[in-house]
């Protein structure tokens, strides 16, 4: 069995969750056996419907009376337990801070290999061993490597695996599993969430980003993108160089220490587009930079580029939009 670990919010699986199980899907085809997923919350075991037409065809849904919220480590356990139990041959997760995390933990206690921001995973040897490339180095580089275990761990890369639905819809069905969990297991977990401040819609989630960056020249001039930013309804981000300036808050801040963003269109204002920058907007379906520099690294990678001042092309693009709606 191939087991994917499906993250929800509320019943709804996370987008990367979904991208993780396209993968999963490849490799239990692959190795022709069946799919499985596990699920943790108390909304997890009405995931049925949601993930039958992703082709899973068991859904685990973890309960146990001291695992109301996350803990690192008791979800590893968990998944280490159904391994043994199940014999799992291979645990697939979304390359996000938790599906990491959670597969470190059960990695140790397996003493299972792990690969990490997997963009391709290939079948080879009947499933004794994995052909793959992965991100490394922040994305900067591509390894290639080979996956050899009894059980093996992998996570799929954040935009890199497209949604996809089976062929034929499933009808998976839900079975409890009850870990067994010691204190050491709870040591470190969520004691409570609480909701920021920040008005709008999160950088994760925009369908619509506008970026500005050090050439925006300052905070008061954030004001005409945000002015795009909601024509178009979205959502203003910005570069590390204009968060370390004390211009935009962290929150704000896209890249490899900040959000990883994918949404339809990126207009990248004012941007050099450091390799750090381009990791958080790399799944992005287009981006469109504005600059000065036809030479920069972002309008090399851009879909579309605007060689010009962004305080003249931005109002002059607002003004083009508002009077075609």
């Amino acid at each position: 069995m191939i087991l994917g670990l499906v993250e929800h919010e509320s019943g709804v699986p996370e987008e990367t969750s979904l991208e993780a199980l396209t993968m999963a899907r490849e490799l239990a085809a692959g190795e022709e056996t069946e799919l499985g997923a596990v699920v943790f919350g108390e909304e997890g075991g009405a995931l049925e419907g949601e993930l039958g037409p992703y082709g899973v065809e068991e859904i685990y849904h973890v309960t146990h009376d001291r695992l109301d919220g996350y803990a690192p480590a008791a979800w590893g356990e968990s998944i280490t337990q159904l391994v043994s139990e199940l014999g799992v041959s291979t645990v697939a997760a979304p390359g996000t801070d938790r599906g990491h995390e959670v597969l470190a933990h059960a990695g140790a206690a397996l003493d299972a290999p792990m690969a990490t921001d997997c963009i391709a995973v290939d079948v080879v040897d009947e499933g004794e061993t994995y052909e793959l490339r992965r991100h490394r180095w922040g994305g900067s580089l591509v390894e290639h490597a080979r996956l050899e275990g009894e059980t093996k761990l992998v996570t799929a890369a954040e935009h890199e695996y497209p949604i996809e639905e089976a062929a034929s819809t499933t009808e998976p069905t839900v079975s409890e599993f009850t870990p067994s969990l010691d204190d050491a297991h709870l040591r470190v977990r969520v004691e409570r969430v609480e909701t920021a401040d920040e008005e709008g819609i999160p950088l994760g989630e925009a369908r619509v980003v506008v970026g500005g960056g050090r050439g925006v020249g300052g905070p008061e001039d954030y004001d005409k993108l945000e002015e795009l930013a909601d024509l178009l309804g979205g959502t203003v981000g910005a570069s590390r160089a204009a968060i370390n300036e004390g211009w935009r808050p962290h929150d704000d801040q896209i890249g490899l220490t900040g959000a990883q963003i994918s949404p339809d269109i990126y207009i990248a204002c004012g941007i050099s587009g450091a390799v750090q920058h381009m990791v958080g907007c790399k799944g992005a379906d287009t981006i469109l930079a504005i600059n000065t520099d036809s030479e920069a690294a972002i309008v090399q990678k851009a879909d579309y580029a605007v060689i010009g001042d962004l305080h003249e092309v931005v109002p002059e693009l607002t003004e083009a939009i508002r009077e075609t709606t």
